[in-house]
């Protein structure tokens, strides 16, 4: 004798709450992943602008800057205020951003003097920091402390537009 098994069918009824249930707990990653795909695609946009706006002041160390500096200014104040003014203008807080000027060379670290004539054909470290929570859309405890930054390396040339 063959027994009859027995199927269930399930009723609508007895799974009610399970959409409710399953939403319950995926919403909340992926709604955190989507507001980490947002922090990050914000800190990729600010490291891109600061990599052009270094890029930027490296052109200007290479150039003949002896019309562009006003007889108050020195070269690397000119600079400097350059940078915050292109970062500011691409839609980040130039007020924020940290600026150095420094060697590259045999004596890495030193304040580099654009105006220096010594300084000519010497390797000059250019570099940007921003701090993640001065552009940060989210509290987001994770990134708090780190900063986005750019650097450019190059040699400063062309008299620095000294009249020789």
């Amino acid at each position: 004798m063959l027994k009859r098994r027995s199927t269930r069918i399930h009723s609508s009824k007895e799974r009610e709450g399970v959409a409710a249930v399953e939403a319950a707990i995926l919403l909340p990653v992926l709604l955190m992943l989507a507001l980490g795909a947002i922090e990050i695609g914000i800190a990729m946009r600010a490291a891109t602008i600061m990599q052009s706006a270094v890029r930027e002041a490296g052109r200007l160390v290479n150039t003949d800057w002896s019309e562009l500096v006003g007889d108050q200014d020195d070269p690397n104040t000119k600079l400097e205020r350059d940078l915050r003014n292109y970062v500011t203008a691409s839609g980040l807080p130039g007020s924020a951003l940290v600026i150095s000027i420094t060697h590259a060379g045999a004596d890495g670290g030193q304040t580099f003097d654009l105006a220096d004539p010594d300084n000519e054909l010497q390797h000059v470290k250019i570099s940007l920091s921003l701090p993640h929570e001065s552009i940060s859309v989210f509290p987001n405890r994770y990134l708090r402390g780190s900063s986005i930054g750019a650097h450019l390396v190059m040699r400063a040339g062309l008299s620095g537009g000294l009249s020789n």
